[in-house]
């Protein structure tokens, strides 16, 4: 398959073979009243230039089967996970209610860009492996080799310490039970999720994400009702801002503590990116999600924080003890849940980590698998993982990452909460190197854009603040690799931490430097990036992607019209 270009668009060139002005729109309504003014009527005629890696992706397709309400939930449900419900707590008694309020904010904004940057590259070429395709594209092949492969193993280590977790909130309500059979429970019904279809796994992260979307709001309200004294008989009011070592704690240092727990807390709100290649109008929906991406840190965390910052005093020794599952008695939630007066508080918090941890494993699978097939699509992983079922789902990547999955969960019964520590240690920074990479893809997507003549009006979303927002989600990453390693260094040095914390590191760059020189892969120049093959609009064109009649807006969107992002003429 060869790449696509208007033929009145060529121009000779020594940079690259073909050079491109702007991408124009002919408007037409059509007789069922669809505008397909954003689709290129123009004839195209073929060149020889698409890559391989381009190419390969002309082969068995996955089913763009995923909704705009299961989208929407899962990016709303992404954001929400143990981190918040237990490692919160430990930002409490890091920094103070007013240090980890302003580290969540901190991190959030830098998230927001996050999403913001990837949800520019993918509604534009919407693909189900946005860490390796885009940086293949728009950086390195080699790069786009090592982030594909890094997202694959930290995902695949998650799914392994989320069976882990499973069967230890199990045995919070049946400790005579091993928790291996609660792990081998778990995994079969997250396999059978991903198994069934695309749909499966839309509709089971829909109700999961609803159910813990919806106990956050009721924490927000019980929370308010408990500092206004309502509900447990006790005004706390604003006193716990007064204790000792609040409002903040240890000044700086205690808030970019706070930080590097903040970021990991975070971390799963990129996988919306991977939806896209299974989103059924992703022109409309990608950009909807992302929109509502400020609102969800604002609802979910910083809220929250506050709520927890407000209820329950920063030097309560339970905070700084919480760090895992097992520790779900004493988590933030489960506190301020007991201050109201719910005895029962632990036991519907151990409910709702339960579903958390079933969550993560169903997004985690998922990501792996998909990722698993693109790369086996542009010949960075055996050809076997590109076979799909009718149902569109990858079969075989799903079980090759299901296997390794186990096996990391039975590795980790050997030491259990050590092993668990470590596998969770080694996933993280993972995550943060694949949020640096899609800075870095945005930052090259947009120059490129630009140096090959098209017009930014154009975009079907476009991430505000650009440069501004790759660059400050980079430095502020870069800032939490450093100091992540700081509590294994000081005050005593622990070898076992210090390595699973960077061990991340040299992997990826194993794989990156390996694949290069394998490959002889080269630097892409910004005027030999290619922006036509697998974009929205060649999709469109093509039928690959159904176009949809533009939405009316309601009464409520037409009054808030101004929190959405213009075009300029």
């Amino acid at each position: 398959m060869s790449e696509l270009v208007p033929a009145d668009r060529i121009e000779p060139s020594s940079n690259t073979t073909h050079q491109r002005s702007s991408i124009i729109y002919s408007f037409h309504e059509s007789s069922d009243g669809i505008d397909k003014s954003h689709v290129n009527n123009e004839k195209f005629i073929e060149t020889s230039t698409t890559p391989a890696s381009i190419q390969e992706l002309r082969q068995p397709q996955l089913q763009r089967k995923l909704k705009g309400r299961q989208m929407g939930m899962i990016a709303i449900g992404g954001t929400i996970g143990t981190g918040l419900f237990i490692g919160s707590g430990t930002t409490l008694s890091q920094a103070g209610p007013a240090g980890a309020l302003i580290a969540y904010l901190v991190i959030g904004s830098m998230v927001f860009f996050v999403c913001t940057s990837l949800g520019e590259m993918s509604t534009f070429i919407p693909t189900s492996d946005p860490f390796n395709h885009f940086a293949s594209r728009f950086l390195d092949p080699s790069l786009g080799f090592a982030f594909g492969w890094n997202y694959w193993y930290s995902w695949m280590l998650t799914v392994g310490s989320e069976l882990v977790a499973c069967g230890i909130v199990v045995q919070y309500w049946l400790p005579h039970v091993t928790g291996v059979v609660w792990s081998l429970v778990t995994l079969i019904i997250i396999f059978l999720f991903n198994a069934i279809s695309v749909k499966g796994y839309g509709e089971a992260e829909f109700w999961m994400s609803l159910l813990k979307v919806l106990t956050v709001v009721v924490f927000f309200i019980v929370g308010i009702l408990t500092v206004a004294g309502v509900t447990g008989g006790d005004h706390i009011g604003g006193r716990n801002w007064h204790v000792e070592g609040a409002p903040f704690k240890d000044n700086i240092v205690g808030i970019l503590k706070a930080c590097i727990v903040a970021a990991f807390s975070f971390q799963g709100t990129e996988i919306v990116g991977i939806t896209v290649g299974e989103c059924a109008n992703p022109r409309r929906d990608v950009p909807r999600v992302i929109r509502t991406v400020f609102w969800r840190i604002l609802l979910f965390y910083i809220s929250s924080i506050l709520i927890i910052g407000l209820v329950i005093p920063n030097n309560d020794k339970n905070l700084a003890n919480a760090g895992s599952v097992s520790d779900i008695a004493i988590s933030p939630f489960t506190i301020v849940f007991q201050k109201a007066g719910a005895r029962w508080a632990a036991h519907l918090m151990n409910a709702i980590v339960l579903v958390t941890v079933l969550s993560a494993g169903n997004s985690g699978l998922y990501a792996c698998t998909r990722v698993l097939w693109v790369l086996a699509n542009e010949g960075k992983a055996p050809r076997l993982f590109r076979r799909v079922t009718k149902a569109g789902v990858p079969i075989w990547a799903l079980a090759f990452t299901a296997l390794w999955s186990t096996i990391i969960f039975c590795i980790s019964l050997a030491g259990n909460q050590d092993v668990y520590v470590f596998l969770i240690n080694l996933s993280g920074l993972s995550g943060i190197l694949f949020w640096m990479g899609i800075g870095l893809c945005h930052w090259r997507f947009r120059r490129a854009y630009v140096a090959q003549g098209y017009d930014l009006n154009d975009l079907p979303y476009r991430a505000a603040f650009f440069p501004f927002g790759p660059v400050y989600a980079c430095v502020l990453l870069a800032v939490i690799v450093i100091g992540q390693g700081y509590g294994t260094i000081w005050p005593k040095f622990d070898a076992l931490n210090f390595v699973s914390t960077y061990l991340a590191l040299p992997l990826f760059f194993i794989f990156w430097l390996g694949w290069k020189l394998i490959k002889k892969s080269k630097w892409i120049k910004l005027m030999d990036v290619d922006l036509v093959s697998g974009s929205i609009i060649e999709l469109e064109r093509n039928g690959d992607i159904q176009i949809f009649p533009n939405e009316v807006p309601g009464r409520w969107k037409t009054y808030f019209a101004w929190m959405r992002r213009r075009k300029t003429d």
